[in-house]
């Protein structure tokens, strides 16, 4: 089993064409793309008794996502997305995050959890934060955590306070990932490359094994303690960027798993990933956010759908290479 905890909410994605509502909020976006490439998941996360919540609900359960959170009285959370003619988003939000009485269910709900994946404004905002780094803390002894700060200056906008907090789950994650966007808000005037190796000595042993940052058409980069590998983002028409992060993230995962690294007790295996097994997981990161990237919304790929992009890219490989005589 697969956890994501976090929040979930309705994006009102507001374009020159027009406006429409998408179900999103980033740990709820990698919970539905775990589950559609093929994982059990369940989703830890608070949403309303309204219409918006009953959006939520369907649109979790339509990819096979399990909700044992069940609605609250207070009403969904909104996030409006205003996306420009090149397809970027910006956003504003109207929500609420707390998990009243998560510390005391956490036992049973993570039992059998192999992967923790958290981030974004679960990880900052008030009172859930401390709720969600307590379900870190529970979780660290069995289960690989993954982190993706994902960055809301227009929620959060003490950067001190913001750096304090990633940091926290930094030190407790074993796989991180963050944007170009976010670790130069978090550490400006610093080379985001160099914050990402310094996020890898976090927690001394006990810290990351692995650093990943995205940068959107210059494709991802990545350290781990065997060295740096890097893939080119493949050349899409772009209907907007909602989501693409957190696909990239959900593929990540999902290759991590693939390849029996997930659970504490692979840790160590985890840290001994060769630079070429992390440009790999770089490389099929990367094409599922492409396919996000080429359709509105945040709609990650099955993996039916990315099996296909990675067997055509492979006969492309293959067919531009050289023959020898």
């Amino acid at each position: 089993m697969l956890t994501v905890i976090g929040e979930g909410l309705v994006d009102v994605v507001q374009r020159s064409s027009g406006i429409e509502a998408h179900v999103g909020g980033s740990p709820l976006n990698v919970a539905v793309g775990l589950a559609r490439l093929g994982h059990p998941v369940q989703f830890i996360g608070r949403y309303g008794r309204d219409a918006y919540g009953d959006s939520v609900a369907a649109h979790l359960r339509a990819s096979s996502v399990m909700l044992p959170q069940a609605p609250d009285g207070l009403p969904t959370s909104v996030a409006t997305a205003l996306v420009d003619d090149d397809g970027a988003a910006t956003y504003t939000f109207d929500l609420a995050w707390e998990l009243p009485g998560l510390a005391e269910r956490l036992p049973f709900m993570m039992q059998g959890t192999t992967l923790l994946h958290t981030g974004s404004i679960a990880t900052m905002l008030a009172p859930g934060a401390a709720d969600v780094l307590a379900a870190v803390e529970h979780s660290h002894p069995s289960a690989t955590i993954s982190f993706d700060p994902n960055c809301r200056p227009t929620i959060i906008s003490e950067v001190d306070y913001a750096r304090r907090q990633a940091e926290k789950f930094v030190t407790l994650s074993d796989i991180v990932k963050a944007s170009d966007e976010d670790l130069a808000w978090l550490y400006p005037g610093v080379d985001v490359l160099d914050s990402a190796r310094r996020w890898l000595t976090l927690g001394g042993s006990q810290g990351p094994a692995m650093v990943v940052v995205t940068r959107g058409a210059e494709g991802p980069w990545g350290i781990t303690a065997a060295g740096e590998a890097e893939f080119a983002a493949p050349k899409v028409e772009v209907a907007d960027t909602v989501g693409a992060g957190d696909s990239f993230m959900a593929a990540l995962l999902s290759g991590v798993v693939d390849r029996g690294l997930d659970g504490a007790q692979n840790r160590a295996a985890l840290r001994a990933l060769p630079a070429e097994g992390l440009a790999a997981l770089l490389a099929h990161a990367t094409r599922a956010a492409a396919v996000t990237v080429s359709r509105a919304g945040a709609n990650p790929p099955t993996r039916a759908e990315l099996n296909r992009i990675e067997e055509a890219a492979e006969a492309a490989a293959k067919e531009a290479e050289v023959p020898t005589i």
